[in-house]
């Protein structure tokens, strides 16, 4: 047995969720491009769950479930209250959504019909979640979801205490649909072995969370926003990215593994965050964004992959760095929840091997003779 490091070109499961082949992504068969355009996330969400686009009927009813299972037991919230104050966004998250299996009497019910509403709850709650958190920090009550709104609509209604605008909601909801699913990258492979094991469905999801936590996967944009604010104006974009290349240091959201022609997610982010910047009359972050693409294409050859736009976008909708994170697991919980469905439908525990390459031959010693 030979290892490959990463897993890198290993095949390890099949899957009819999302495919990513010569560069495009597709979910269910469906261009990127073309669901970015003209769908809205909760229709993704339901393709993702069940194969196919909803009818209005179905996803009206959707809608409606979503909507029902926002709110969070008010015992978490309290729970959530006791958190430390600095603790990390994405550990706190991890956490609560691992509680949220306390309080639900299906959780550990492995029918089909069961899982799916499990599915819908978690796509409900996680929103309401990280706003309450988001909030807590600052020291302020949690704000309950509305009734009718959309994820997208209601989770910045719940981070900000007041409706938002149009141009934020659409901006939002484009980027949970371009964040969905990504086939199986680290986090959902991740959900994949846990609940192969046939374990619940929370245990997957809190087992992604942890995945998605590090800063290699989910917290790439995070970086980006950190670097953008490190930098600080446009005529300091190019002495701080040269020093980096010349340093061979790493810059944060450019290239991809699966990707060699570019993340076909990455164009869509830029034109929101220019479409936002002109709302907010500040090109900066926008500005900024373009001139390190500039250097870092035309010096490295590598391209921006979704990450990389994604942080001047949630930075003007006013989301603080800290929840960018919690943001795409708002999306990517419907991926995971897909995943995890389709584990159990045709489930066999994922057990690999490993190359050995340890010490042979060894003999044991007595103790005293060591």
């Amino acid at each position: 047995m030979t290892a490959t490091k990463g897993l890198e070109g290993i095949v390890a499961a099949s899957s009819s969720i999302s495919s990513i082949v010569d560069g495009v992504l597709t979910y269910r068969g469906y261009d990127i491009d073309d669901l970015a355009v003209n769908a809205s996330f909760e229709e993704v969400a339901y393709l993702l769950w069940f194969g196919k686009l909803p009818n209005a009927a179905e996803l009206q009813e959707l809608e409606r479930d979503l909507s029902e299972y926002a709110p969070i037991p008010d015992s978490l919230i309290e729970q959530m209250k006791l958190y430390p104050p600095d603790t990390n966004t994405m550990a706190a998250l991890r956490s609560a959504v691992s509680a949220l299996a306390l309080y639900d009497e299906e959780a550990d019910d492995m029918s089909r019909e069961a899982n799916e509403r499990k599915a819908i709850k978690l796509q409900a709650q996680l929103p309401t979640i990280i706003a309450a958190l988001a909030r807590i920090r600052q020291g302020e009550e949690p704000v309950a979801p509305q009734a009718g709104l959309s994820i997208a609509e209601n989770f910045l209604y719940m981070l900000r205490g007041e409706k938002p605008e149009e141009t934020s909601v659409k901006a939002l909801d484009q980027a949970l649909v371009l964040h969905a699913d990504h086939e199986l990258n680290a986090s959902t492979f991740a959900a994949r072995v846990t609940v192969a094991t046939l374990s619940d469905i929370y245990s997957g999801v809190t087992s992604a969370i942890g995945a998605l936590k590090g800063p290699l996967h989910g917290g790439a944009n995070e970086a980006v926003m950190k670097m953008l604010k490190e930098i600080g104006s446009l005529d300091q974009v190019d002495s701080f990215i040269q020093q980096k290349l010349d340093n061979k240091d790493k810059i944060m959201g450019f290239g991809h593994r699966v990707y060699k022609n570019g993340d076909p997610r990455a164009k869509h982010l830029q034109k929101m965050s220019s479409e936002l910047g002109e709302m907010k009359g500040d090109m900066t972050l926008y500005d900024m964004s373009v001139r390190i693409e500039e250097i870092v294409t035309g010096q490295k050859g590598l391209k921006p992959n979704v990450d990389f736009y994604s942080a001047s976008v949630y930075t003007q909708l006013g989301i603080e760095h800290e929840l960018f994170t919690p943001i795409f697991a708002i999306s990517r919980v419907s991926g995971w929840a897909a995943h995890i469905l389709e584990q159990y439908e045709n489930n066999r525990i994922i057990r690999p091997r490993a190359e050995y390459v340890g010490l042979t031959d060894q003999k044991y010693v007595p103790l005293e003779q060591r």
